[in-house]
């Protein structure tokens, strides 16, 4: 499986960096006793006509879901970085990472 996050609005072309991972994972990395890789693409909003517009022509299994940070469970936002976190580590601010 392979996921990727893009932390704004879902675009067609994400499908396409995702289909390469997919594609490279199915090469280089799958055993041949696996079953093909799931390329699941998470971002922050989707448009349902975009997303299906962008999927119709993909011969990939790829998914997309939009995702929200405070409307997860208490529990399970325990277990994942903050937006704060996230957003440190990509701009290499080591202060805030724990």
């Amino acid at each position: 499986m392979v996921v990727e996050l893009k932390a704004g609005k879902f675009k067609p072309e994400h499908l396409g960096q995702l289909n390469f991972y997919v594609a490279a994972v199915n090469d280089m990395l799958r055993l041949r006793r696996q079953a093909p890789t799931v390329g699941i693409l998470v971002c922050g909003s989707r448009n349902e006509r975009t997303v299906r517009y962008a999927l119709d022509g993909s011969a990939q299994p790829l998914a997309v879901t939009s995702y929200t940070y405070d409307a997860l469970p208490a529990d399970e936002q325990a277990t994942l970085p903050s937006p704060a976190v996230i957003t440190a580590a990509l701009e290499h601010d080591p202060s805030v990472l724990p």
